[in-house]
């Protein structure tokens, strides 16, 4: 097969069929969306492909036929008729600012009626929408395709301001009211963004939408699929391990029987023939790493959440709920689900390693306020883990407490020490990509952490302790027979008890026994 274009950074479907760019053919979803209904909104985490997605509806109905052909959609439309498109855009804008919203909006919907010659006398931004889209369906003879891109932007931006924020999620809730108003006049509504925030607040007015974020048939609407790569990528494949690629990229899951990779990851992989951590980089918020400070969320607990399908869809200025921030910006996605009672719940996790490594990575910079000296510490616990080097990881660890500064345990009522403390250790091997296994259990109880690493096995057990140490972490190891599950693998077996004291904050006793 022959290599062609990798569109990074494309996000106009005419640049990709024209420049002769790898494409991955959405447009069966777009036939069965149109066939089945009408009024859509679709979540999915940045750079994911949404704006494409957009896009590729935009030439659809208007007619640009041409670019659809040799796509599945090519030979079931009906290209002798054209309808007009209405599309806004929040992908860009200082939204923290008061009254820029409004403005933007109004700039936005002016350049709509130069380009389509209409003179409005509306004063208002729903008055002037719904005029647009009636003069536009009386001038075509069609009705109008309605495509919003990235619709909760003007609220996730301005979510550090409060009143800020509030005020343009009651702006949108008015503007898209008026879709539901002008019903009449639309052909097909479709709007996206990261979160879903809740329809009382914000689809008040529009609750005739179909929410496609967790429904199965659409899990693979944006992103890339196994088969995806195997075939329209195949020429990028040669020289590299297809599964060290699942390991780093794949994984996101909403309900499909397919798990998907994110499109930016996999083209900078092709890009630069090396792994990386590609869409992590392209920014984390601020905002969500302190969330997670400031509700005490231990990393241990992150790779297994449980949210119902109404908590994670509970998102607004007010109320931010965990699970629903970190599944909705797609630092977690499903990995299991089940029915208790006629309700859903869905189990939580990484979905690859990019993000599990990334993410704690973030966490340790955040403790440590110094990016150089914490990665100087993961790469030493490295060497000391390779050479199996256990005073050497004792004092590491114990200079890695010390640092932390004490105004950040005085402003942190820390409820559960044990879990903050372990969940440091967690950190640190998770960020380096190590092989870690959380509570694993066995037969006789669950070991607080299994980490398989240089075809060695270290099982650590961690205990805050009142007064000097005891022993009562390396005794819990022993008694409990934790190493049994692993003696059948023929490797190395290292017993870690870590012991902790409230007083110190620090680490008391660090003993080993290799068996």
């Amino acid at each position: 097969m022959t290599r062609r274009r990798l569109p990074i950074g494309i996000q106009t479907f005419r640049e990709m069929r024209e420049d002769n760019c790898y494409y991955v053919d959405k447009t069966a979803y777009i036939q069965r969306l149109i066939d089945e209904g009408k009024h859509y909104f679709l979540s999915r985490p940045r750079r994911f492909g949404k704006s494409l997605f957009l896009d590729t509806l935009k030439e659809l109905f208007e007619g640009n036929e041409p670019l659809f052909e040799g796509l599945y959609i090519y030979d079931h439309w009906d290209w002798s008729v054209r309808y007009p498109v209405v599309r806004l855009s929040f992908g860009r804008g200082n939204f923290k600012d008061e009254g820029y919203l409004h403005a933007n909006v109004m700039e936005q919907l002016a350049t709509i009626e130069r380009r389509a010659k209409i003179v409005s006398e509306h004063t208002t931004a729903p008055g002037r929408f719904a005029s647009i889209l009636e003069i536009l369906y009386e001038k075509a003879g069609q009705r109008v395709a309605v495509l919003v891109d990235e619709y909760d932007k003007p609220i996730l931006d301005a979510l550090e301001e409060p009143e800020i924020a509030r005020a343009n999620r009651d702006f949108l809730r008015g503007l898209y009211a008026t879709i539901k108003d002008s019903d009449a006049h639309i052909k097909f509504t479709f709007l996206t963004g990261v979160s879903k925030f809740s329809k009382v607040h914000l689809f008040s007015g529009l609750n005739n939408l179909t929410d496609l974020t967790i429904d199965p048939r659409y899990s693979a609407i944006c992103g890339y699929t196994e088969a995806d790569l195997d075939t329209v990528f195949a020429p990028e494949l040669p020289g590299l391990g297809r599964d060290e690629i699942r390991d780093w990229y794949n994984g996101y899951s909403w309900r499909g029987d397919e798990k998907v990779y994110n499109p930016f990851d996999i083209l900078l992989l092709f890009d630069s023939r090396e792994f990386g951590s590609y869409w992590f980089e392209t920014g984390t918020p601020t905002f969500l790493i302190e969330t997670l400070f400031k509700r005490h969320i231990s990393s241990l607990k992150l790779d297994d959440m449980i949210g119902s399908s109404d908590l994670l869809s509970t998102f607004d200025v007010d109320n931010i709920v965990t699970e629903a921030l970190l599944f909705q910006t797609g630092y977690l996605t499903i990995t299991g689900e089940e029915n208790l009672g006629g309700k859903s719940f869905y189990r939580l996790g990484y979905p690859n390693r990019e993000v599990r490594q990334s993410l704690n990575e973030s966490l340790l910079v955040y403790l440590v306020k110094d990016p150089s000296e914490q990665m100087a510490n993961s790469v030493q616990l490295y060497r000391l883990l390779e050479a199996n080097d256990f005073a050497g990881l004792e004092t590491l660890f114990h200079a890695f407490f010390a640092s932390i500064p004490y105004e950040w345990y005085t402003n942190n009522d820390i409820a559960n020490f044990e879990g903050y403390y372990a969940s440091v250790f967690y950190s640190y091997f998770a960020a380096l990509g190590l092989n870690i296994t959380v509570e694993d259990s066995t037969s006789h109880g669950r070991i607080d952490m299994a980490v398989h690493f240089n075809d060695n096995i270290y099982l650590f057990e961690f205990k805050v302790v009142e007064l000097a140490s005891e022993g009562a972490a390396m005794a819990q190891l022993q008694a409990k027979g934790y190493a049994d599950k692993y003696r059948g693998l023929d490797q190395p077996i290292h017993l870690i008890g870590v012991e902790f004291s409230k007083d110190t904050r620090n680490i008391t006793a660090f003993e080993v026994a290799s068996v």
